[in-house]
């Protein structure tokens, strides 16, 4: 088990990248190095839709973007599991097939898989997909608890994270409330959570639209993720 203090260590190192690109080329290397992995496919997540998209990948044979991959997650058990329970899941051999969609083309090497939730408190954020392993590894309930601390982490870390492209064009309600609409909450939902009126929340996405120049609420996250502000 890679220890707590390390995970946290190097974490904290990615605070000094300021471009937002970097920060998600350096979350993967970070993961293939504090971990007995050889590959890694990173994913947004959005609860509207249950739908999970692709970014890059990072492996021995280097970066690759994975933008075309654009899965619901319903079709994956394994993936469901991890999102639902907020905790890093890892199944092999029959479990693999039972548990991956019948329409996934797999390679004759894939018979494993263990799935990294990246979560924001309660709000899982994305994932980290892995299939290929160092020989011999055991993925056992310490490396499980390790990688899931790993996907706190660096979700806190991505969520905090201040280099993004015009990250100062809206006022850091609006932001929050943004974020929070790309998450799935709903007006009310975010007036409890936030302590304010509905009223208010409506405001701030108002605003929100109006600073971005989109057309609706959609049109704004799409905006937001686009820039690199949410990811």
């Amino acid at each position: 088990m890679t220890a707590i203090y390390t995970i946290e260590e190097h974490v904290r190192k990615l605070e000094a990248i300021s471009s937002h690109e970097e920060k998600l080329y350096k979350i993967l290397e970070l993961y293939l190095e504090l971990f007995p992995v050889h590959d890694s496919y990173l994913y947004r997540y959005s609860p509207i839709g249950y739908f999970a998209e692709g970014i890059i990948s990072l492996s021995s044979k280097g970066l690759g973007h994975i933008r075309e991959r654009r899965d619901d997650i319903r079709s994956f058990d394994i993936i469901q599991s991890a999102i639902r329970e907020r905790k890093a899941k890892y199944c092999s051999g029959i479990e693999f097939f039972k548990q991956t969609s019948s329409k996934y083309a797999h390679s004759s090497k894939e018979t494993s898989i263990l799935i990294v939730p990246i979560c924001y408190g309660s709000v899982v954020i994305g994932f980290v997909c892995t299939k290929q392993f160092h020989d011999g590894v055991s993925i056992n309930d310490e490396l499980l608890a390790s990688t899931t601390l790993y996907g706190k982490l660096v979700g806190k870390f991505i969520e905090d994270f201040k280099g993004a492209e015009n990250s100062s064009q809206l006022s850091k309600r609006e932001l929050e409330v943004m974020k929070r609409i790309a998450w799935g909450e709903s007006t009310k939902e975010m007036a409890d959570s936030m302590n304010i009126s509905e009223l208010t929340v409506k405001q701030y996405v108002k605003f929100a639209i109006q600073k971005l120049g989109a057309n609706n609420r959609s049109h704004a996250v799409g905006e937001l993720y686009r820039k690199g502000i949410i990811s």
